[in-house]
């Protein structure tokens, strides 16, 4: 009996092959779709441009009407003055204008569609607070500080940060405790300025990225705890009172020399020590005292003086 052939069977194989195919070629076309879809995200956002452009033309064009119509009027509205320490910075339809800030003098703004902030860039003083800070040999100690600085570029000071000047004040208190706390209580003592120079540097190049200028950082008063006031006083005092002693001992050194040599030159002339007690006699004397002086004369102590060593060499 010969074999039978299912014709069905052809159909289905011829199916697979099929869906294979279907398959290679969807996935030949995924980049395609990949690269149509940025396409349309590039284009979807030149046309937002596009529009917003457009819009903006409209409505600075609408703006220049509402100026012409209202003539004279609008231009108490459109001409601004600031003074010659000041800049205007402009925003039109929230974009800064072309050009940097405005001013000194007049210029001129549109209704409805233009906003300005004056900044003044005259030189400001901060008084930073005092700030408990805790040194690096572990002691407590109260700083303030001065701070000097100004505005150095209006447009950035305005677009770059939200308050450009308390930030800097913030930043300042920062700065301050942070320096001092890498620092011994000797060197904050005695070394002011050079903490200062530092700070001063510190802050400057922070607040650049501002448009904030830090002229000049000075520390005011550094006050120490009460009992390390009084030990460091009984210190000062101690250490002034070794000093004096050894003054003392320096003076008696000096003094005892002078003396030697005084008495060596007493001895070898009698005329001069016969002098001598004469002037000690009328110093004696001079004071309202009631001490009864008898005057010995000098020879009388001598012939015994000279007795005794001739008696002395005999014995």
């Amino acid at each position: 009996m010969a074999p039978t052939i299912n014709p069905a069977a052809h159909p289905i194989k011829m199916l697979h092959f099929g869906n294979n195919n279907n398959s290679r070629a969807g996935s030949m076309r995924r980049p395609d779709t990949t690269a149509s879809g940025s396409s349309m995200y590039s284009s979807a956002e030149d046309d937002t441009n596009g529009e917003a452009s457009t819009c903006g033309r409209i409505l600075i064009f609408l703006s220049w009407v509402l100026v012409v119509l209202t003539m004279p009027f609008s231009l108490l509205v459109c001409f601004k003055v600031v003074q010659e320490y000041e800049r205007a910075v402009i925003f039109r339809l929230g974009r800064l204008m072309q050009g940097g800030a405005k001013g000194p003098g007049i210029f001129f703004i549109l209704p409805c569609i233009d906003a300005y902030a004056r900044v003044d860039l005259r030189t400001r003083t901060y008084d930073v607070p005092p700030q408990e800070v805790l040194t690096k040999d572990s002691v407590t100690v109260s700083v303030d500080a001065v701070v000097y600085y100004r505005v150095s570029n209006a447009t950035v000071s305005i677009a770059n940060v939200e308050n450009a000047h308390h930030s800097t004040r913030l930043l300042a208190q920062t700065t301050l405790r942070n320096t001092m706390g890498t620092r011994h209580l000797h060197e904050i003592l005695s070394e002011r300025m050079t903490i200062s120079g530092s700070m001063q540097l510190s802050l400057d190049e922070a607040t650049e990225a501002w448009g904030i200028k830090v002229e000049r950082v000075e520390i005011k008063d550094v006050r120490l705890p009460v009992q390390l006031q009084r030990a460091m006083a009984a210190e000062a005092e101690a250490a002034r009172e070794a000093r004096a002693k050894v003054i003392a001992a320096e003076g008696e050194q000096k003094a005892s020399r002078a003396l030697r040599e005084a008495s060596e030159v007493i001895g070898d002339s009698p005329a001069a020590l016969q002098l001598r007690y004469l002037q000690t006699l009328n110093t004696i004397s001079a004071e309202k005292n009631s001490t009864i002086v008898f005057p010995l004369p000098i020879d009388i102590l001598t012939y015994f003086m000279k007795s005794k060593e001739a008696f002395v060499p005999n014995a």
